[in-house]
C-alpha cells in the first residue's frame, strides 16, 4: 500500500484503502451522463500479435462508462487494418480505428505538410498521439481524454478508471492527471527514470539553481510514464514532440498552459509490466536514444526561459550528473537488498555510462541546432490555418471504418 505523503507542487493521489474498482466504475458511469470520456490508444499492428493487447481488449469489454475509444493504428496494411477493426469490435463502446497508413489519412497528412506542418513526416508514437488528439478535436461532445500504451502485460481496467476519475469528478478542479506506478518484478526496472531523468533534474538544479519549472518536473513520481488524461479544452492548445521527448514535452506544455493547482498525478496500478527497451549504444536506439531526446527537450525548454548552456556549465552538469547517478545506484541497491530483489550493479553502471554519452551527444546536437526537431503544433494553430481540416479528418476516419473504398470517394 502506498503512503499519502505530499511533496512537490502538484497533488498526488495514491491507491489507499479498500475501495472497489466496481464502485468507482459505477460512479464514473453516473458522471458520464454529464461528461463524456474518451480513451485513445496508440498502437502498432505488431502489438495485436501479443498477449498484452489481447488482455487489454478483454478488460475494455467490461468498461461501460466510456463515450468512445479511438485507436491510432501504425504500420498496418489494409488487411491488417480490417483485422484490427474486427478484433476491436467485441468492445461494446464505439471504437474508431485511425488507419494512419491508409490513403485517406496519408492524403490529409499531405495537406498538413503543404500548409507548413513539416513534423508530420516524423513517424512514431508522438505523431500517432497528435493525430488522435486532432481527431477528437472535431467532437465537441468529448470532455475528457485518457491515454495509455498498448504493451501493458498486466493491464486491468483500473488504469482508465484512475486516470479519468480525478478530472471528471465535479468536486475537483483538475485538468491534467499523470499516471504513476512501480516498475518492479523480481528487480527494479525503469532505468531511464531512475538513473537518468531524476539525477539529471537534480544536477540541473545544482548547476543552474532552483526554478519553478525544475521543481514542477521533479514533482512527478514517474514522469516518463505513457499514461495520462486531460480535458479537451487543455488538449487543444498543447504541442506534442514527435521524438522520444513526448512525455517530457507534454508535461512542459501542461506547465505553460494551466495552473499547477489543476495538475495531479494518480497511482493507477500497484506494479506495471511492459516490454523492456534495449539499452542501445551511443544514442543510436533503445533507451540510449530516448535519454538523448529527453535531455535535448529539457535543454531547449530551459533555454527558452533564458538559461544559457555554455561549455563550462555543461562540463559542470556532466560531472554533477556523474555524482548524482552514482548516488542513485547506492539508493536503489539499498531498496533492492532490503526487499530481496535482484540487483546487478555492473549493469547499472553500464547504463549510466551509456546515459552519460547520451548526455554528451544531446549537448552537441543542441549546440549544433538549438531549435531542433519542430514540435507538432497545437491543434488550435492547425485549425487557424486549415479551418475545415478536423471535419475532413473525421469524415475520412468514418469512411475507413465503414469500409468505403478510397477509389469510390
Amino acid at each position: 500500500m502506498s503512503d499519502f505523503f505530499q511533496n512537490g507542487v502538484i497533488t498526488t493521489i495514491p491507491r489507499l484503502g479498500h475501495r472497489s474498482l466496481e464502485e468507482m466504475e459505477r460512479e464514473l458511469l453516473s458522471l458520464s451522463q454529464r461528461r463524456n470520456m474518451v480513451l485513445i490508444l496508440p498502437a502498432l499492428y505488431s502489438e495485436f500479435e501479443t498477449p498484452a493487447m489481447t488482455r487489454i481488449i478483454e478488460e475494455l469489454q467490461q468498461v461501460d462508462y466510456l463515450y468512445r475509444i479511438v485507436l491510432g493504428l501504425d504500420m498496418a496494411d489494409r488487411a491488417q487494418f480490417e483485422e484490427v477493426k474486427r478484433r476491436m469490435s467485441v468492445i461494446p463502446t464505439q471504437v474508431d480505428v485511425i488507419w494512419n497508413d491508409g490513403p485517406r489519412v496519408q492524403a490529409l497528412k499531405a495537406q498538413l505538410r503543404d500548409a507548413g506542418f513539416s513534423s508530420v513526416d516524423i513517424r512514431g508514437k508522438g505523431l500517432n498521439v497528435w493525430m488522435m488528439m486532432g481527431y477528437i478535436m472535431a467532437d465537441r461532445d468529448a470532455y475528457a481524454i485518457a491515454l495509455h500504451d498498448c504493451d501493458i502485460v498486466n493491464y486491468t481496467r483500473e488504469v482508465p478508471a484512475r486516470l479519468l476519475y480525478p478530472i471528471v469528478h465535479p468536486a475537483f478542479d483538475f485538468e491534467f492527471n499523470k499516471g504513476y506506478y512501480a516498475r518492479v518484478t523480481d528487480r527494479i526496472h525503469g532505468r531511464a527514470t531512475r538513473l537518468f531523468y531524476t539525477p539529471l533534474l537534480k544536477s540541473l538544479e545544482r548547476v543552474f539553481g532552483k526554478s519553478r519549472y525544475l521543481e514542477y518536473m521533479a514533482s512527478f513520481r514517474y514522469a516518463l510514464s505513457g499514461e495520462f488524461a486531460f480535458i479537451r479544452s487543455l488538449a487543444r492548445g498543447i504541442r506534442i514532440s514527435p521524438t522520444w521527448g513526448l512525455e517530457v514535452s507534454t508535461l512542459s506544455e501542461v506547465y505553460h498552459n494551466t495552473s499547477k493547482k489543476r495538475i495531479c498525478q494518480s497511482e493507477i496500478m500497484e506494479s506495471y509490466e511492459h516490454k523492456h527497451q534495449d539499452l542501445g549504444q551511443e544514442a543510436g536506439g533503445g533507451v540510449a536514444k530516448m535519454t538523448k531526446d529527453i535531455a535535448e527537450t529539457i535543454f531547449r525548454i530551459m533555454s527558452q526561459s533564458g538559461v544559457s548552456f555554455s561549455s563550462g556549465k555543461f562540463n559542470s552538469l556532466l560531472t554533477t550528473y556523474f555524482e548524482e547517478s552514482r548516488r542513485a545506484i547506492e539508493q536503489y541497491n539499498a531498496i533492492a537488498q532490503v526487499n530481496g530483489l535482484k540487483f546487478n550493479r555492473q549493469r547499472e553502471i553500464e547504463a549510466i555510462e551509456t546515459f552519460t554519452e547520451s548526455l554528451r551527444i544531446a549537448n552537441e546536437d543542441f549546440h549544433t541546432d538549438p531549435m531542433g526537431v519542430p514540435m507538432l503544433s497545437a491543434w488550435t494553430s492547425v485549425r487557424s490555418v486549415l479551418p475545415d481540416f478536423t471535419d475532413q479528418y473525421k469524415d475520412a476516419v468514418r469512411l475507413d471504418n465503414e469500409g468505403v473504398s478510397y477509389a469510390n470517394t
